[in-house]
Parts: structure tokens; C-alpha cells; sequence
């Protein structure tokens, strides 16, 4: 296993997950530290501080990345590092970055991390428009503000990171699925009771056509391993979605599909798509339903963005419920269940949300109109 060298000469490129100087603080001064293990279909990065590009690898990249979170940070924010000298005290700090050699060194490290606690990993994909740093900063915070106890794997595959690379991205997001089938079924051997999957905006993508790869080999449960399924906010075709599920078929446990009218990144994905409705901001969730999945409709609750893009990591309560879907193995699907849960979180998050809203959960079987806030 190779260490990155946390120091050395040059620096300021806005990408740059590795600070050239870390600034020494107390240990009050940070809320917690983090493990997340890297699978990659991205290349390496010409500066090693920024760690990987957003340029494809015909191989899948193995790394480890220790990470804190400071004790000013507030549930939902990404509080990134600003100039050479990153302060822990202030900022997301990455303070090592280990790259395993080869696949059975990085599965020996997950396995003893899967085992310290407790059988449970989490798989997230992140979305469209999404750097390396960026990719990590967002698990970290999932994970953080989430309270999730078990081990957090980034798949993070090769989005250019820049606005105007929506064609590449959706290109590289193809070509990943493959990585993405393998990185799966990595967790699954590597020790892991339950592996949850988590994903975002063009990640569904990715994510849904691994989905249909494992069911098309016979593998879609991997091996009664799989979790919970969360697709938030999904750049994906309705249509498209429609056949995908329609070769993975009704899954054992229903999938999470967190849809928003008012996402403004999917209208214009639609819109780039000959005005074509996406999944994420679908209105007929009925029509969804019946797929075997679980809609969720957070229009009402805000978002950290001014897209409204984000809302299943930015928002405290929508952040907090999925630590809790998470976490738990008896979340049941009833009013009743959601509600007090809710509830209890929205009371528990430390801030006070002053707005009213509702989140609208349609099942197979029913429609709950489910508030928060006063």
C-alpha cells in the first residue's frame, strides 16, 4: 500500500483534495474523523494532491482516504478548504490518502473494516459535474451527518467536473457500469452481511444499469446481500427506467426513489434530452410505484442548493431519516412508522424549522402524505 505524501511544493488548483500544509489543531476542534474506502474508474491525477482526474482508467483504482470533519460544521453544509493551508478547525481535511496495489490488498482492508462494524457497508455513486474532492467531500458529509455506523465506499467514476461536460459525463458514466458491477460484488466478498447502495443525479444511471447487469448473470440480490436501494434525485429517462427495471423485475425490498418538481438541474437535463421528463422530478409517481419501488416527493422541503438538486444530503431531516433507513432493519413502509420518525428527528436536529412542508410517500399499495416542520 503506497501513503500519499500529504506535503510538497505547488497547490492552489480548486480541485485539490490534499492540502500543501495542514494546520495543527485540537482535538475539540473536530467533530469526527472518517474512513472512506475509493473504487475508481478515473485516472490519476498529474498533480497528486488533486489524487484522481476526471480522464477515464480502463482499470478500476483502489484507495483509502482519512478524512475530518470540523466541530463548526452544521448538517447538510460542506465546509471545503480554502487556499494552501487547510485548517481542521474549519474545514473538511483530508489527512491521508493510502492506494492499494492490487484488488486483494484493498479487499483485506475492507474486510477487517466491514467486520469492526458490524457486517454493514454502504455504496455511494455520486452525480454529473462532480470532481474527485468533491465526490469525497459529499460522502463524508452523508456519512457524518447521517450517523451511519458501517463502511462507507466511494464509487466515484469519471465525471469531468465542469458544467459544460454534461456529454462526457453521461459517456463516462456508461462506461463505468462494468467497474461498478465489480466494486458491488467486491463489497459483497469482502465480508460484508448487508450492502446498501446510495445514489445521486447521473449516478442513478450508472447505478441502475449495474442493478440490471447483476440480474441479467443471475446475481440481483447479490447473494442476499443487498440493502437498501436510495436513488435520489435520478438523471435518469423515465422510460429508460421503465425497461431497466423491467429486466432487474420487482425487487426483494422496494427502492427509494426521491423525486422534487422543483429540482432545476433536471429540468434542464430534460430539457438537453428533447424535453423528455426524468426521473427525479416525474409527477406521476403512481405510475413509478408499480415498478416495485417506493417514491418520495420532497418538493415542499428546502434544499442547501439553489438548485434544489441535493435535498437527500443537505437537508437535515431528509439526511438524518436516511442514517436511520439505513441503520435500522425493521424501518417499516406504514404512516405511523414514518411519521413518529420524522418526527423525532425534526425535533432532535438541533435547528429549528419554522416552515411547514410535506413529503409525499407513494407506495405500491398506498399514498402517505407525511409533515414536517410547524
Amino acid at each position: 500500500m503506497f501513503i500519499l505524501a500529504l506535503s510538497g511544493c505547488g497547490g492552489g488548483r480548486t480541485h485539490q483534495l490534499v492540502g500543501q500544509t495542514i494546520a495543527p489543531v485540537a482535538a475539540a476542534k473536530i467533530a469526527g474523523s472518517h474512513e472512506i474506502f475509493v473504487a475508481t474508474s478515473r485516472a490519476k491525477a498529474a498533480d497528486p494532491r488533486e489524487v484522481y482526474s476526471g480522464d477515464r482508467s480502463k482499470e478500476l483504482g483502489l484507495a483509502r482516504v482519512d478524512i475530518t470533519v470540523p466541530a463548526i460544521h452544521k448538517t447538510g453544509a460542506v465546509e471545503r478548504p480554502v487556499g494552501r493551508q487547510t485548517d481542521p478547525a474549519k474545514y473538511f481535511t483530508a489527512t491521508r490518502v493510502a492506494a492499494y496495489r492490487d484488488e486483494e490488498a484493498f479487499s483485506r482492508a475492507l474486510r477487517a473494516d466491514i467486520a469492526r462494524r458490524g457486517g454493514r457497508a454502504m455504496v455511494f455513486i455520486h452525480g454529473y459535474n462532480t470532481a474527485f474532492d468533491d465526490a469525497v467531500y459529499r460522502i463524508t458529509q452523508i456519512v457524518h451527518d447521517s450517523g451511519y455506523k458501517g463502511t462507507p465506499v466511494l464509487f466515484t467514476w469519471a465525471s469531468a467536473g465542469r458544467t459544460v461536460d454534461y456529454v462526457y459525463d453521461n459517456n463516462s458514466a456508461t462506461a463505468a457500469r462494468d467497474r461498478l458491477e465489480d466494486t458491488l460484488r467486491l463489497v459483497a466478498r469482502s465480508g460484508a452481511k448487508r450492502v446498501d447502495i446510495v445514489a445521486h443525479s447521473m449516478g442513478n444511471w450508472v447505478t441502475v444499469e449495474a442493478l440490471r447487469q447483476l440480474a441479467m448473470t443471475g446475481d440481483r440480490d447479490l447473494d442476499g446481500k443487498m440493502g437498501d436501494v436510495v436513488l435520489a434525485s435520478p438523471d435518469i429517462d423515465v422510460d429508460v427506467f421503465k425497461t431497466q427495471m423491467g429486466r432487474y423485475g420487482v425487487p426483494n425490498k422496494p427502492f427509494v426513489v426521491l423525486t422534487s418538481k422543483n429540482d432545476r438541474a433536471l429540468s434542464i437535463s430534460g430539457l438537453i434530452a428533447g424535453q423528455r421528463p426524468r426521473l427525479g422530478d416525474y409527477t406521476d409517481a403512481a405510475d413509478i410505484a408499480q415498478y416495485g419501488v417506493v417514491v418520495a416527493d420532497v418538493s415542499t422541503l428546502s434544499a442547501g442548493d439553489r438548485l434544489n438538486h441535493a435535498k437527500f444530503a443537505d437537508n437535515p431531516v431528509l439526511v438524518k431519516l436516511l442514517g436511520e433507513r439505513l441503520q435500522s432493519d425493521d424501518f417499516g413502509l406504514n404512516e405511523s412508522d414514518i411519521t413518529n420518525r420524522i418526527g423525532s428527528l425534526t425535533r432532535g436536529i438541533g435547528q429549528t424549522i419554522t416552515s411547514a412542508a410535506e413529503i409525499v410517500i407513494t407506495t405500491p399499495f398506498e399514498v402517505m402524505r407525511v409533515a414536517v416542520g410547524q
